[in-house]
């Protein structure tokens, strides 16, 4: 019988946590830094990789990766000590943050650089920037400055993925409807584990998806739908016995309308 999967599996997480009644976890820009420190030296002790990030005033996000099961550890350790630093400067008691952190474990290419895309995004929805990248405490804004960034960035898929050029593009492109109700629906997807192997609960099953085909077009948009339901390239290419390269171009361009055609 497949069991509701624990938060703390190995992989990429989305991590979001506020400060009681929604107060000011950050007064200062020096306790932006101080978080980050916190961040870098527990990501390098429990083997983290901080992909992404965006600290706010009253809240964070981050996007990281873990290597063993050791979430809970690692954010009971940054929550822990930068709320001890918080207490002791602005002489407080009590808790800091509103509740547990919320986490939701990333089960998809398309929703790992959807959040991507939300993360950056976040300081120019408030309205404190009018560009992506000029928000100091985003990682874009420390690549797109040539500033440096801590080691437990090294690995970000920002980093190691894109040139300045198509990381300008990529998170330049406003988000679309689309996308937001991307993130709202793998928000809500089950991760079950059965005999050991992590599977998602797709709202579709394959032969769902392309059932009845009959053109290019709608094999395209059938594409399209079947990789947002957290099927990955692979799979999907597998499953259609077509190219990966054929699914990544109907992937990207996010509109089967555009690849007729093909």
């Amino acid at each position: 019988m497949p069991t509701r999967l624990r938060v703390d599996l190995a992989g990429y997480h989305h991590i979001v946590n506020r400060g009681v009644n929604r107060c000011d976890v950050f007064n200062s820009n020096e306790d932006k830094e101080i978080f980050l420190q916190i961040i870098n030296k527990s990501a390098m002790l429990y083997k983290t990789t901080l992909h992404d990030y965006c600290l706010m005033d009253n809240h964070y996000h981050f996007l990281i990766e873990t290597q063993k099961e050791n979430l809970s550890s690692f954010m009971r350790v940054v929550n822990a000590n930068y709320a001890k630093y918080f207490n002791k400067k602005y002489k407080r008691s009590g808790h800091l943050w509103q509740d547990r952190y919320k986490s939701k474990y990333i089960t998809s290419e398309n929703y790992l650089y959807s959040l991507i895309r939300y993360i950056e995004n976040n300081p120019l929805e408030a309205s404190m920037v009018h560009k992506i990248g000029a928000y100091p405490y985003t990682l874009s804004f420390l690549i797109f400055n040539a500033k440096d960034y801590y080691p437990c960035c090294s690995d970000s898929i920002l980093i190691k993925q894109f040139d300045l050029k198509t990381l300008n593009e990529f998170l330049g492109e406003p988000m679309n409807d689309k996308e937001l109700q991307c993130i709202k629906t793998k928000e809500k997807q089950k991760i079950l584990k059965e005999d050991g192997i992590l599977y998602v609960k797709q709202e579709k099953q394959f032969q769902e998806h392309f059932y009845d085909i009959s053109t290019n077009s709608d094999r395209n948009l059938a594409i399209l739908n079947a990789y947002q339901d957290g099927y990955s390239q692979v799979s999907i290419a597998s499953y259609l016995n077509l190219s990966k390269s054929l699914i990544c171009k109907v992937v990207k361009s996010k509109s089967g309308d555009s690849l007729k055609g093909v």
